[in-house]
């Protein structure tokens, strides 16, 4: 299962490459087992957000944050598939581009790439050994996210990277990654409501710690944000002097299509991969930053940005995917804001009804989530999350029908394969299939579909 998960992260379309993979990859399996051990140590129950740690690890590790020219992702939604873009076109440009992205979907090495190939587990291994070494007796243990952003800023700088994309864990003025020095480029994709008990219970307080990221005379691009969040943002960027780059959505040309209109006033027509009507927003964003980069002397032809920008590659995240030869969709939809993304794209498709497979974690915003996905006549099976704090499925399925009592069926399951089976037999021939709710679902899925 390891093999197959690790190996759709690479490029196999060279048989060469290939038996080169099995070949390290067979020398490298059990590290996959010790990074899960190692990292174990430093699971907490509860976040806790504080840069001390981060600040004090680094500093003993020689700063490689101050090392690197990079730039800083942040958002409720997008925020992935924009640093996806970002490092594929400056790839393409010709730049060694280092990409730091969570949560991941099946092993930790997702986490840290470079050039779009992620860190072999040995490498990660050693330097996560390397971070665990520099943890002083007396030292309060850091987090496992801050442990795996310290290995992304010690890798990156041994490789010798050019550029990197830092995509923000949670919120931003305390997250990990806000150790950095001022970075090329700050960027804030969308604000929603998520993790109200951390980060706030209204949109204004949710920028507030978003904007945290925002350096003083440094640029910030601005995706699509309701007015509260908008008008947090501005304030901000007006306080620190940072110009502020206020993005629109690109236009769609056809499907797979969009038109991006730069600041010059020139247009940029460019193929779009991932699904969903939120891409034109999130692609814009991307273009948008990067043409911060190339008024810094950065050299980024437009043949580039469409090239870097057709060859995105962005998993579990609105596609479409097969179990036992039959097409299903999957996407994370965690939040209120990426279940509405989810429902207006299945809109568009004009489907009788929805299959409906869904696991959700118990802190997740249970009753929004339904609100925006379920209709009448849908289908719901809710299952568990294995190995995460998983919602209980009976107690899922009691909301679901008070938030929808028109639904078809609900019913609450103990595991995900037989689900799949269920949700494929006959009688839901007309239904179209999707699996939803977590990333941490997702990558269970993909785990078993590489089995």
């Amino acid at each position: 299962m390891l093999f197959f998960s690790f190996l759709k992260f690479w490029d196999v379309s060279d048989f060469r490459v290939v038996f080169q993979f099995i070949s390290l990859f067979l020398n490298n399996f059990t590290f996959f087992v010790d990074i899960d051990l190692l990292l174990q140590k430093f699971q907490c129950s509860r976040v806790h957000l504080d840069l001390s740690r981060v600040e004090s690890l680094l500093l003993g590790l020689g700063n490689p944050q101050n090392q690197l020219p990079i730039i800083h992702v942040a958002g409720t939604n997008g925020k992935g598939s924009v640093c996806a873009y970002l490092s594929s076109i400056l790839r393409k440009a010709g730049y060694s581009t280092g990409r730091y992205t969570s949560p991941h979907l099946v092993n930790w090495v997702e986490r840290i790439s470079v050039n779009d190939q992620p860190i072999f587990p040995n490498e990660l291994y050693k330097i996560l050994q390397k971070v665990e070494n520099a943890i002083a007796p007396n030292q309060d243990l850091p987090t496992q996210f801050e442990v795996i952003t310290i290995a992304a800023w010690l890798y990156f700088v041994y490789r010798q990277v050019d550029i990197a994309v830092f995509e923000v864990g949670l919120g931003g003025r305390l997250d990990a990654t806000n150790v950095c020095p001022p970075p090329l480029v700050s960027v804030i994709t969308s604000i929603s409501r998520e993790h109200c008990q951390i980060l706030g219970n209204t949109l204004a307080e949710i920028a507030a710690e978003k904007a945290g990221i925002i350096k003083k005379g440094r640029p910030v691009v601005m995706g699509v944000l309701p007015l509260n969040a908008q008008q947090v943002i501005r304030s901000q960027a007006s306080k620190l002097k940072s110009p502020l780059i206020i993005t629109k959505s690109s236009r769609q040309l056809k499907p797979g299509w969009a038109k991006y209109k730069c600041s010059s006033g020139k247009y940029i027509k460019y193929p779009l991969p991932l699904s969903g009507q939120f891409q034109l927003t999130n692609s814009a964003v991307a273009i948008a930053a990067i043409e911060v980069l190339q008024k810094q002397g950065w050299n980024i032809p437009e043949s580039a940005i469409i090239n870097g920008i057709a060859q995105t590659q962005w998993l579990g995240r609105i596609q479409w995917t097969t179990w036992k030869r039959q097409k299903l969709l999957i996407d994370g939809a965690h939040n209120p804001g990426s279940a509405k993304a989810l429902r207006d794209y299945i809109d568009s498709l004009s489907a009788t009804y929805v299959v409906w497979i869904i696991g959700m974690l118990s802190n997740k915003d249970h009753f929004n989530i339904f609100r925006e996905l379920l209709r009448t006549q849908d289908r719901l099976y809710l299952v568990p999350i294995p190995e995460h704090n998983s919602a209980n499925p009976r107690e899922l399925a009691q909301l679901a029908t008070t938030i929808c009592p028109g639904l078809e069926s609900c019913y609450p399951h103990t595991d995900l394969p037989s689900v799949l089976d269920i949700a494929f037999n006959p009688s839901n021939k007309d239904g179209l299939v999707i699996l939803c709710g977590s990333l941490y679902l997702v990558g269970y899925f993909l785990s078993l579909q590489s089995s």
